[in-house]
Order: C-alpha cells, then structure tokens, then sequence
C-alpha cells in the first residue's frame, strides 16, 4: 500500500513522511479517525514507508523487495491483530491471516461488517482475547528479520477488553526497533492504560469533494450519482463504496416524487409507490431514508437563514429551495423526526409496506392536515 493510493489526507500523509525524514517515529502511535476515513489504509502505508529500501521523497518505490512484500502483505517484519470470532480459547489472529490478507488488499477501507463477511461469524462476538495478546508480545520478543522496524498494526483496539492490560509491559518498554500502530474510531472505548502510552495522531473524515472525484476517476460514475453518493455518505469512504453495489436509482427523484404525491393527496399512486419501496431491499431502503433525512435539514437551513451552510448539488438545491415554500420549520422538523423513526425500523426489520405506508400517511396530515402533534412544535426564539 503506497501513500498515492489513498484517497486524500494529504496532510496526514506529510505528517507521517517528516516524522520518518526528522527520525521523530514514535514507537506507539495511535491512528484515530471515523469509519471510511482511510486510517487503516494510512497505518500500512506507514509501515511500507518506514520498511522501504528505497525511499522517495513523498512515498515508498513500491518495487524493492520489502515494498513487494508489503503489497501482499506477507513481509516476515509485519504483523496484524484484529478483532475476530473465535471458535476456540487458542485461536488467535493467526487462525486468520489469509481470510484477512484477502479482505484488505480487496478493500483497504473496510470496516467491522465487511471483516465479518469473510469469516464464519455466526452469532459470535467480536473480540481480541487474551491468547491474542500472549501471541502479540511473542512476536515482539524477537529482532526484526528484514527491515530496520518491526511492526504491530493492531485494528479496533476498542475490541481489547481488560485482557489488554497484558500488553502495557511490551507497549511502554519495547523491544528496539519495534514499533506498534493502533488504529482505532472510537478514543472513549480504547483502555485508559493504552491510551495514555500512545502518540495520538488524529485522522479527520475526507471532503465529500475527494470522495466524489474518487468515484468518478476509479469507478466510472457520472457526476450526479457520485455526488449524490458523495452528499448521502459524507466523506465515508466505506459506505461509497457499498453504496457502488446498491441499486443506482437517484434517491433524490424517489424522494422528491414521494413528496409531490404526499402532497398532492393521491392515496392509490401513494400506494402504488410503497408497493415498490418494499421491493428496494433493506439497505437501500435505509440509504432513501438516510437521504431524507439528510435533504431536509438542508430545507431547514434554508429556511433558517444558512443557505451558506448547505452542500447541495445545483438539482438538489433548486428542489430544495421550491420546497421551502411548501414547509415552515415545525413541519420539516416533524417529518424529519417519522423519517428517523422509520429507518430505526427498518434496521429493525419491521415489515417495509407497512411501515413506508405509515410514514407516508404521517406526511399526507402534516402537509395537508397541517396538523402537527403537540410536543413537536418548533420554538423561536
């Protein structure tokens, strides 16, 4: 994994390149960034850098030897631990390492969900268990065998219950030259006593501008469908690229025509379109969802007086101003909160027809009706 192939973080990518030119690497550092940010991505790159026989000035060569073994993933001096769903008390990271090799060369920014597709899950737990920890400090009592570093790139250390206390010895007072990296999305689920032992370096979301270029130059999108995607998943590059094998039908129009004959009363064509929501499967039903919610906070910025805050595409914002002639705060507020309610029970599998009836019924009464129940009035000051 080379620097050049992540998308973005060009400050991040700076940081760590003069940290190795200034011989200022840290020998615990913590990578903490949201889901889809390329922490990851970022860590191992870091380590190939570091393991490179010959250094650029801005990235790894990518061909010595070191760096060819990076890209598989198989250079004897780096190591990975990950949470995973142990059979048994002795399975470690190891039991693992070819269904996790195949996972992230197939996608750098996976999260916990896409790991779980490439193991046989069941309904067990994810976790990093105390023989884990024992195998770590194991690998670490040796001297690098190739390289000037050796590496731990551990995933999630949110996953390390109290049996992480095991590796506060080895974390703090390391063998020379041993260098861990822990990359991690949530600091107030990480153990106290790792967090305080390690150098924070904080990974921030991508723009939805670097996340809408990347569809369009690596996977062929049009300039509408990434920035839509773009808009819907902001800056998680994770749920883009999920999105990339959802059905492509434009969220924007379903939800704008749902609107338009909500408002227009016409109960049988109503109908007729929650008949095909039902069909849309449940992720893509929660991603309508998610866009609804999203575009009417949009409307309500409008109406707010913060149209400088609002990133709509120049379709999208059209149809969003139009709308604020039809909506007053209260109303948006109230149709926004039965849109959050109905992607709660979407998760929850609740039955899709009657639940998308329910919803559309609730908007039929408020844009109608104007009735609005009490408790949810909006509140000037």
């Amino acid at each position: 994994m080379q620097f050049k192939e992540i998308v973005g973080q060009a400050g991040i990518k700076q940081r760590l390149l003069n940290s190795v030119t200034e011989n200022r690497v840290s020998h615990a550092q913590l990578f903490l960034g949201p889901e889809g940010s390329g922490s990851l991505a970022l860590a191992v790159a870091y380590a190939q850098y570091l393991s490179c026989e010959d250094k650029q000035p801005d990235d790894s060569c990518g061909v010595c030897s070191s760096c060819r073994k990076y890209n598989k993933l198989m250079h004897p001096d780096l190591h990975f631990s990950y949470p995973f769903f142990a059979k048994h008390k002795d399975d470690t990271a190891l039991t693992f390492i070819e269904q996790w090799r195949e996972a992230f060369l197939g996608n750098p920014y996976m999260n916990l969900d896409t790991w779980r597709g490439y193991l046989d899950a069941e309904n067990k737990q994810a976790n990093i268990n105390i023989a884990e920890c024992h195998q770590i400090i194991k690998k670490l009592s040796f001297k690098p065998f190739e390289s000037a570093y050796k590496i731990l790139i551990l995933w999630l250390p949110e996953y390390l219950d109290k049996e992480g206390n095991a590796l506060l010895k080895i974390i703090e007072e390391p063998q020379p030259n041993t260098l861990f990296i822990l990359v991690a999305q949530n600091q107030d689920q990480i153990l106290n006593t790792i967090l305080s032992r390690t150098q924070l370096v904080k990974v921030p979301c991508l723009h939805s501008q670097e996340v809408k270029q990347y569809l369009i130059a690596e996977h062929n999108q049009t300039e509408d469908a990434a920035s839509e995607i773009a808009y819907l998943t902001n800056g998680n590059l994770t749920e883009a690229l999920t999105m990339l094998q959802l059905d492509t039908k434009s969220y924007h129009e379903l939800f704008v025509q749902w609107l338009r004959l909500c408002f227009s009363n016409k109960g049988l064509e109503v109908l007729s379109f929650v008949d095909s929501f039902a069909k849309m499967g449940r992720e893509n039903q929660k991603n309508f969802l998610r866009y609804g919610i999203s575009f009417i906070r949009e409307c309500c910025l409008l109406m707010a007086g913060a149209g400088n805050l609002v990133h709509l595409p120049a379709k999208e914002l059209e149809t969003a101003q139009k709308m604020t002639n039809v909506l007053d705060l209260s109303k948006a507020q109230y149709i926004s909160t039965e849109l959050e309610k109905a992607h709660y029970h979407v998760e929850r599998n609740a039955n899709p027809k009657i639940l998308f009836l329910d919803v559309s019924l609730q908007i039929i009464k408020i844009l109608n009706l104007k009735t609005i129940p009490a408790g949810s009035q909006y509140i000037p000051n």
